[in-house]
């Protein structure tokens, strides 16, 4: 069975934090919901940017698009791990992401950051 969504209507955590439901309004206007574990959320959340990204490229046939969200701030804090850090990202409008960066990394990140690149980079695989 397929569903098409026509919009995001409320997004909620259930059951103690052991459930994301995510409520939309189908294409008739009726409510639905869609309950996920948090380690399905958790998996939907990695799978959507590259979604995001194969379907922009599709819809303009230019592979060298990319969907980026423009960076309003940022921190970096200690991990419990004292090996790592932990560096949040975020957006005006309170969206935001979080990465553990190992300690190679992180004068990797800091040295890529101060360096002056040519408009075309190659990615660094890690």
């Amino acid at each position: 069975m397929q569903l098409r969504a026509k919009a995001l209507t409320c997004c909620e955590v259930v059951d103690d934090g052991e459930t994301i439901s995510l409520g939309f309004e189908d294409a008739a206007g009726q409510p639905i919901a869609l309950s996920l574990s948090v380690s399905q959320a958790g998996a939907l959340i990695m799978t959507l940017p590259g979604l995001l990204e194969m379907a922009l490229r599709a819809r303009y046939g230019d592979q060298a698009l990319r969907y980026a969200y423009p960076l309003a701030s940022w921190t970096i804090e200690q991990s419990t791990d004292a090996a790592q850090r932990i560096m949040t990202l975020a957006t005006a409008d309170g969206f935001s992401v979080r990465f553990a960066i190992p300690t190679a990394e992180q004068n990797v990140l800091g040295e890529a950051l101060l360096a002056q690149y040519p408009t075309l980079m190659a990615v660094r695989p890690n």
